[in-house]
Parts: C-alpha cells; sequence; structure tokens
C-alpha cells in the first residue's frame, strides 16, 4: 500500500527591512563594519561635540573664543585631532563614497519608505562629504589660524556667512548631516543586531528622530546667532596669557644712569 510522502517544512521566513551585518558575506565585511562603527565613534561623538561646543557662540564672541581656546589647550590635542577626527573621518567618508557609487536605487520601481530612506541617506552623505572638504580648508587650513587666535573664530565665521551662498550651504549642510546621522545611528542599531525586530527598530526610530532634530535646531540657532549679531571684533583676546611683557617705564639710552647703555 502507497504511502502519501511527508509534507515538506515550512520554508524559512524572509527577513524584512535592514538586513544585519553578517561574515561570510564577502570580503567587504569588514570594511563594511568598520565603516557602520566609525559612524558612531568616533565621527559621530565629533559632531554631537561639535554642535554643543559652537552652541556658545549665541552667548557672543568672548563666549566662542574661551570655548576655541579651552577645546585647543586639551592635552595632546593635535595627536587626538588627527587619530580620532582626521583620519576616521576621511575613511567613513571615502568608503561611503564608494558604496554610494556602486549602490543602486530602485525607489522608481519600489517606492517604498525603506529604499527612500536609502536614497536619502547616500544623497546627504556626498552633501556631507563635500560640504566638510571646504569647511576644513576655509575655517582650518587657510587665513586666520584659530588655534594660535581663537579670539578671531567668531569674526571669521560671522565673515564667511556674509555671504548668502556660504548662508545657504551651511543651512543644507546642518540639515543634510544631522539626518545622515540620525539615521545612521537607526541603521547602526538594526545592522549590529541592537534593536531586533519592527516594534524595537519602530521606536528607536522615534529616539533618533527626536535626537537628530535637537542637534539640528543646535546647529540652526546657533548660525541664526552668528549672523544676526552685530558685526564683531576681528579678535576679541588678542594677548594670550603667559605672554605678556614687561616694558620699562624709561626708554634706553635716556639719561636715566640705572638704564643700561644710558648717556652720562
Amino acid at each position: 500500500m502507497a504511502t502519501a510522502a511527508p509534507p515538506a517544512p515550512p520554508a524559512a521566513p524572509q527577513l524584512r527591512g535592514v538586513q544585519p551585518l553578517r561574515a561570510g558575506e564577502g570580503h567587504s565585511f569588514f570594511w563594511r563594519k568598520l565603516h557602520s562603527l566609525t559612524g558612531i565613534v568616533p565621527i559621530g561623538a565629533f559632531l554631537v561635540e561639535h554642535i554643543v561646543s559652537n552652541y556658545e557662540i549665541v552667548n557672543g564672541p568672548l563666549a566662542y573664543a574661551k570655548q576655541v581656546l579651552f577645546l585647543n589647550s586639551l592635552p595632546l590635542v593635535r595627536v587626538l585631532e588627527w587619530v580620532f577626527i582626521f583620519i576616521p573621518l576621511a575613511y567613513h567618508a571615502l568608503y561611503g563614497v564608494f558604496i554610494a557609487i556602486r549602490g543602486r536605487s530602485n525607489v522608481n520601481v519600489y517606492p517604498w519608505a525603506g529604499n527612500w530612506m536609502y536614497l536619502s541617506q547616500r544623497i546627504t552623505g556626498l552633501i556631507a562629504f563635500f560640504y566638510i572638504i571646504q569647511h576644513l580648508y576655509r575655517q582650518r587650513f587657510t587665513g586666520v589660524s584659530l588655534p594660535e587666535h581663537p579670539g578671531a573664530a567668531f569674526a571669521k565665521v560671522q565673515h564667511e556667512l556674509a555671504n548668502p551662498w556660504m548662508l545657504a550651504i551651511y543651512v543644507i549642510a546642518m540639515i543634510a548631516t544631522t539626518w545622515h546621522f540620525s539615521y545612521g545611528v537607526w541603521l547602526f542599531a538594526a545592522k549590529w543586531g541592537i534593536t531586533p525586530g519592527d516594534k524595537a527598530r519602530k521606536k528607536f526610530g522615534w529616539v533618533c528622530g527626536l535626537g537628530g532634530a535637537a542637534l539640528c535646531l543646535m546647529g540652526l540657532i546657533s548660525i541664526y546667532a552668528v549672523v544676526t549679531a552685530p558685526p564683531a571684533p576681528e579678535d576679541v583676546m588678542p594677548e594670550q596669557p603667559g605672554i605678556t611683557l614687561l616694558k620699562p617705564s624709561t626708554p634706553p639710552n635716556s639719561t636715566n644712569p640705572t638704564q643700561p647703555g644710558a648717556v652720562r
């Protein structure tokens, strides 16, 4: 008597949403992991610190100058700057451009929210990439050197934002950068398995969205404070502690016999 074949096991349910990064998916696994991690630490942490520090600008040129002076007075600040900011930032930006160039957007075929978020992440990343290049060049490596002249920080930014085109670039870049970071945090949690499941990701999405909106608002308020402030002095603290020179009350070569070279 023939027996019926046992039923086939049910197919494994297809995972929805962002897939976690797994080993064995090609040689790019390590580089993608490193790219994802550097977007949070140290670059994301630096972005938060940078926006919070720049918010001191709302208290005026002198308060902002003191903040710049404090940051540039930290021990080994130049080593920390290269190791924890410039080098990770260069890797994250260049590898991000590589991913954006190789990636394909299919929002025209599948106009789902996830695909639009993927596209927006690539576009905002490119905006942030080109903005950071010009920002570092103009504010860090050309013109008045702010590490040596922190009192000129407010005036330097104010001169730049007096150009309407630069003001528009700053506003667009602030929105794009904070969006890229907040959604990047959400992606990091999803890809690293921190938020498994749609419910956890939806809740964490609200946290990332509100946090990103708060950072963006702080950045825009700082820009507004610079633009609406009266023209600042070129340097609000030209003399730095420790370099004050004692001037003689009587010029040399005078008739005072106590001065060296005096006429007797």
